[in-house]
């Protein structure tokens, strides 16, 4: 009978066994569970629950990076919301530029829409790009911009925000008027909460913001998430 030999790196053995903190970061990048032990964390790209259906080029693990100033300023966030027995669960923070490069072939390849139905409805995909749903650059790999909601502290069901994380089209945007009035009211507490703590939001995005004065403002990683 013959073995068979499996192959595993010593990095992935660290991140699967927790020891996130051996892996050297760059200056200035933390693991946020380190400073937000307590954060729910689903990192939609290390999945195949997002719009392109597949994990995405540099998304190694379900760890979350950001830089040390989002960290602490989202823990703020969280710290926030537990008193009123809500959480925060995030989809995605720091983004490699490898993984923007993998959504721009895919957003070229217009035969591949296999979560279509789900994701952009109403968007034909040769319109990508021109909508500015697919960039050739994303604030999120300069690390201090996360995607996220609000969870149920107790179910840890997400709040209804009247559309799904990551949906191309208007019911995305924070001041879309067909909401309802819990959905409006779960928007602008997410929104509130997170401006209180000096995060920008995205108009046309109600789980996007971005950290006020980011500590890399011109420069684009391309570190992978492991």
């Amino acid at each position: 009978m013959k073995l068979k030999i499996i192959s595993i790196s010593f990095l992935t053995l660290l991140v699967v066994f927790g020891y996130q903190e051996s892996i050297k970061l760059p200056d200035g990048f933390v693991y946020v569970k380190q400073i937000i032990p307590d954060l729910d964390i689903e990192l939609r790209y290390y999945s195949a629950n997002n719009f392109v259906g597949d994990t995405i080029d540099g998304y190694n693990a379900n760890v979350l990076i950001l830089t040390k100033e989002t960290a602490e300023a989202l823990k703020k966030v969280q710290h926030d919301l537990q008193e009123q027995n809500l959480c925060l669960q995030v989809y995605d923070g720091y983004r490699p530029q490898r993984a923007v490069n993998h959504f721009m072939r895919w957003a070229k390849d217009l035969n591949d829409t296999i979560n279509k139905q789900q994701f952009y409805p109403d968007v034909e995909k040769r319109y990508l790009f021109r909508e500015e749903y697919i960039a050739t650059r994303s604030g999120h790999s300069r690390g201090s911009t996360v995607d996220l909601t609000i969870i149920d502290g107790i179910t840890s069901e997400p709040l209804d925000m009247g559309s799904p994380y990551d949906f191309f089209g208007k019911e995305s945007w924070v001041n879309h008027a067909d909401l309802t009035d819990v959905q409006k009211a779960n928007r602008k507490l997410l929104q509130e909460v997170m401006l209180k703590h000096n995060f920008r939001n995205y108009a046309k995005e109600w789980w996007h913001f971005t950290l006020r004065w980011e500590p890399f403002p011109e420069t684009y990683f391309d570190f992978e998430v492991e």
